[in-house]
Parts: structure tokens; C-alpha cells; sequence
């Protein structure tokens, strides 16, 4: 196998949904600059998701609306016009 081709800074991270504030603890070499204090008392290096499974509309069955950036609200006053 080719030397040095995967990532050798594998550690463990939180991931936190932030629609519905849901966490989960992996082992990933994702960049990150915030940290969380987990519920085993240590800190972890933190990456917030948008969405996840627990938030997902093919996952829970529900139909809901997850707008961070106001994107719906941009595209409803561009095509109300119409």
C-alpha cells in the first residue's frame, strides 16, 4: 500500500446538530476551532452540522423546513413577482 496516504490525526470529535441541539462522539480528522465539554467531563474538539439523521426529513418521516441562512426567505421575495 501507498505510504502516507491516509490521515494520521484521527481523534475523537463531537458533532452537534444544531436544529435540534442533538451531539454524538466519533473518532474523525475533521479541522476544528471550538471545543465542548462532553458528558464524560472532557473536552472535545466540536463541529456543528446544519443537519443530521435525527433532523433529516428522509430519516424521521417529517416534513420540516431548516433554514440557517434565510435562504427560503430569498428565494420567496425573488419569485413572488411571478
Amino acid at each position: 500500500m501507498k505510504q502516507d496516504l491516509h490521515p494520521s490525526n484521527y481523534r475523537f470529535v463531537v458533532f452537534k446538530d444544531m436544529s435540534n441541539e442533538y451531539a454524538f462522539l466519533t473518532k474523525s480528522c475533521v479541522e476544528t476551532k471550538e471545543t465542548i465539554k462532553w458528558e464524560d467531563g472532557n473536552d472535545y474538539p466540536l463541529y456543528k452540522l446544519e443537519i443530521s439523521h435525527t433532523s433529516h426529513p428522509f430519516y424521521t418521516g417529517k416534513m420540516k423546513l431548516v433554514d440557517t441562512a434565510g435562504r427560503i426567505d430569498k428565494f420567496k421575495t425573488r419569485y413572488a413577482k411571478k
